[in-house]
């Protein structure tokens, strides 16, 4: 499997510094971020790593959730993965990811709700950003929809 790589360009101080963060492999952007609007609630127009996070979780959940049904039997005419990612202070110093919540929507035939359901773990545990995130409580609402 091949590597991806991300880069990032960092000037100053953390309270007043910026840099920007390149999707390197890709080519496909360049985005601003800074800590001052990291801990901002409206994220003041910039991304974070938070938000990257949540990102790279939601595509490949949805990636594993697609495979998942497809082994079940399942025909996937859609998915809607949302992935709310927390940051908060950690007892041990700085700051930590203190949560993750999967939300998860599909439009599957040859699955009931249950198997859904079931699929919908399967994918949490197998995803590889899971996996890679196994010291981080995350948590899953997943729903069958119907067209």
């Amino acid at each position: 499997m091949p590597t991806r790589t991300a880069r990032t360009a960092w000037e100053g101080s953390i309270e007043q510094g910026s840099g920007q963060v390149e999707l390197t492999s890709s080519g496909l952007g360049t985005f601003e971020v800074s800590f001052p609007q990291r801990t901002s609630e409206d994220g003041g127009g910039v991304t974070n790593p938070e938000e990257m996070l949540g990102a790279s979780h939601s595509a490949c959940y949805a990636m594993q959730l697609s495979a998942v049904l497809g082994q079940a039997g399942g025909t996937v005419h859609s998915l809607e993965v949302k992935a709310d990612v927390s940051i908060g202070s950690d007892p041990a110093g700085g700051f930590k990811i203190t949560g993750i919540a999967l939300t998860v929507r599909g439009e599957v035939d040859g699955v009931d709700d249950a198997g859904f359901v079931a699929a919908a773990e399967d994918a949490k545990v197998g995803c590889p950003i899971s996996k890679a995130l196994a010291g981080v409580d995350i948590t899953l609402d997943a729903a069958l929809e119907t067209a």
